[in-house]
């Protein structure tokens, strides 16, 4: 008994042995971990006096997956599923005591052993569907036979968490402990094991409730049908299913060699490789090279938002549900009891759902205060101006806002497009400026752009990337360009399904391609959905553009019923014939010819202009790195996460081919269109994005 090496160690309290991990943060299973375990079960095993064996884990958690710092690499022995046979095939009862998270590998590793007791704070989980693949050390065999086939579907496509409470209902945890007690507890309970001579309860021996789905394929269809839009595009939901499949027709081990193989083809597919390479970038987002982890940080206690309308009241909603107070100004009363009243129709949405009470919601509004007097700003640490886009206008703000927020506070915007460098100028203290590009709805879209200006200070940007963090989103650093990151690769794609449009594709054609390829949604309906008069002046509108021409005949979006699409009472969109006549006399007008588009060539047009643009903001340094870009383009914009961002997506397909395309398309892209020098040099060298250092 002692120590197994510098991460596990072996104990004994009378006749019961107790194997303890301690490896922070999270437990992984690391190859220590691993290797520490089968020699713990093993010596437990050889020792006459242990009767049982209790798996507990030190720290914050249980076993909470696999350890990342490996992933990508050759495993070293002992593999997990040898790890679970030691278990498994133990003389001698195992019961896993858990606290924290028992995730992935952690809750695969838990399922061997014969019995689990949890604190009722404990979650489990199999999340490896997020990263593009399935539980492959016996997760979709074991589980369905503990919890059922219908709760083990969930999980598994989920990758969702579920609470000890309700994993005890489903069978998969023996008993709850208390939250204070789980060693001692863990002890009594493998005591009781023993002493009522209770059985080595193997769960890949239980049959009862995979047998209750065998001959039963309409549960699968089902299931399958309920969440098709959930999975669209996704390879590793429906291999999921397909392993629990095996589970209900299969033996236990024919099962798992199933189990395996898909594993294994997901393990060496695109997609997954995508999903991981997005787990990763996610972390490195927030590493900023000139701005050090102990750069100090501002204390932000009090927070204005100038503007209630949609986006105002959604980033003030961030703020109110940290319990931050909001001050928010408006121009005029009416205004003002608009936005206000919006909120807090926001928040009793909530309360039909459960996920707040209408005393949650009174509490969050009484956070609110509203005024017409930017004055009543004076004491906030952190002002974000949220009106339209002019610059004048936003100048003239941030120069009243010069005079009447205290020193020290961050003066923010949220401009999507415009120059904070002249914002800044309106100011006497530069570097408190900084762009907090919300996106809409600010209180549900998870990015925000932090946009760094020429004299931004490091501890003002060291703040907005800590503040972003605690308020639940994903932020990205970027540099000040037109459109920053991502508004300006969505400008490149946009000129490209604009010129289609003159040379003979429709605007369900353009979307289509772009629905298909895994976005939600193409740009013209888009554009419907956010209304085609945004920013359009009826007394200045001179029909010299489609869009033009679609607002001046009440086209305006889904909210009146027509724009590129004719929409019917429950918005649903079908090609409009108005539209393509309205298309057809301006591509007359240009006088180019019109001609049939294949879908390749409007992907291959739209995607790749937004490469190449995402090239040349890498070449100008407005993003640190192309994961951001990617980042920002998953986050914000609905890029299908299993194709990695457009960064990752031009690194799959190739760059040397993504150059020979824009060069085979030449003047098709346009007049004013380049190829990115650093596009061009990386294809020439046979490198990819990724290596870009």
């Amino acid at each position: 008994m002692g120590a197994i090496n510098a991460v596990v160690s072996l104990a004994s309290e009378g006749d019961i042995a107790i194997l303890s991990v301690n490896y922070p943060p999270v437990n992984a299973l690391s190859q220590q971990v691993r290797a520490g375990i089968v020699e713990g079960v093993r010596q437990a095993i050889a020792d006459a006096k242990v009767t049982a064996i209790v798996l507990i884990c030190d720290g914050k958690t249980f076993i909470a997956g696999a350890d990342i710092t490996e992933f990508g690499r050759p495993m070293v022995a002992p593999g997990l599923v040898e790890v679970e046979d030691v278990i498994e095939g133990s003389p001698k009862p195992v019961i896993a005591a858990i606290h924290g998270t028992a995730l992935g590998g952690g809750l695969e590793l838990a399922l061997c052993c014969h019995y689990r007791v949890a604190v009722p704070s404990a979650r489990c989980g199999l999340p490896e569907v997020n990263l593009g693949l399935l539980p492959g050390a016996g997760g979709t065999q074991r589980l369905p036979r503990i919890v059922g086939v219908e709760q083990a579907l969930d999980m598994v496509t989920s990758g969702k968490h579920v609470d000890a409470r309700t994993a005890q209902a489903a069978g998969l945890i023996d008993e709850l402990v208390p939250e204070d007690a789980l060693r001692a507890t863990a002890l009594a309970f493998a005591r009781k094991v023993i002493a009522e001579q209770r059985p080595l309860k193997r769960v890949r021996d239980l049959d009862a409730k995979v047998a209750a789905a065998r001959g039963t394929p309409e549960v699968f269809a089902a299931f399958r049908k309920a969440n098709a839009k959930k999975f669209r595009g996704f390879l590793a939901p429906e291999y999921n299913i397909r392993a629990i499949e095996a589970a209900v027709a299969k033996p236990f081990d024919e099962g798992l060699a199933v189990e395996r193989q898909l594993f294994a083809e997901l393990m060496a597919g695109t997609q997954s490789a995508a999903q991981r390479y997005v787990f990763f970038a996610e972390r490195q987002v927030w590493k900023i090279p000139d701005v050090p982890d102990d750069t100090p940080t501002l204390a932000i206690k009090k927070v204005g938002i100038i503007g209630a309308g949609t986006m105002g009241g959604g980033i003030a909603m961030n703020f109110v549900n940290l319990g931050i107070p909001v001050t928010i100004v408006e121009t005029k009363q009416d205004a003002l009891d608009r936005g206000l009243g919006v909120v807090r129709k926001n928040y009793e949405r909530s309360t039909r759902s459960g996920k707040l009470t209408m005393a949650d919601v009174d509490k969050r509004m009484a956070l609110f205060t509203g005024t017409l007097e930017l004055a009543q700003l004076a004491d906030c640490d952190l002002v974000i101006e949220a009106i339209f886009e002019n610059l004048d206008v936003k100048q003239d703000v941030f120069g009243k806002l010069d005079r009447i927020v205290k020193p020290g506070a961050i003066l923010a915007t949220n401009t999507s497009a415009l120059d904070i460098n002249d914002i800044a100028t309106a100011v006497k203290r530069p570097e408190a400026v900084i762009g907090l590009h919300f996106f809409s709805p600010a209180n549900v879209m998870r990015l925000v752009e932090v946009v760094r200006a020429k004299h931004t200070s490091k501890p003002v940007i060291a703040t907005s990337m800590q503040l972003a963090k605690k308020l639940g989103k994903i932020a990205a650093l970027v540099g000040v360009c037109p459109g920053f990151v991502g508004n300006r690769i969505l400008y490149a794609r946009s000129q490209q399904a604009n010129a289609m449009l003159m040379e003979g594709a429709m605007p369900w054609d353009i979307d289509k391609a772009l629905y298909d390829f895994g976005l939600p949604m193409g740009p013209f309906a888009m554009s419907d959905l956010a209304g085609l008069d945004l920013g359009w002046i009826a007394e200045t509108s001179k029909s010299s553009t489609i869009r033009e021409v679609l607002c001046e005949q009440n086209r305006r979006g889904q909210k009146t019923g027509a724009g590129f699409y004719d929409y019917d009472e429950q918005r649903n969109a079908k090609p409009s014939p108005i539209t393509e006549q309205i298309i057809k006399d301006f591509a007359a007008k240009s006088g180019l010819a019109q001609r049939a588009i294949s879908e390749q060539e409007i992907l291959e047009r739209c995607l790749y202009a937004q490469i190449n643009e995402g090239a040349k903001i890498l070449e100008e340094k407005i993003a640190i790195r192309p994961s951001d870009i990617d980042i920002v383009w998953i986050n914000g914009y609905g890029w299908p996460v299993y194709r990695g961002g457009p960064m990752f997506y031009a690194d799959t397909i190739g760059l040397a081919h993504v150059v020979a395309k824009l060069e085979d398309y030449g003047s098709k892209m346009g007049k004013d269109f380049t190829i990115s020098p650093l596009l061009k040099q990386l294809a020439a060298d046979g490198k990819r994005f990724q290596d870009l250092k």
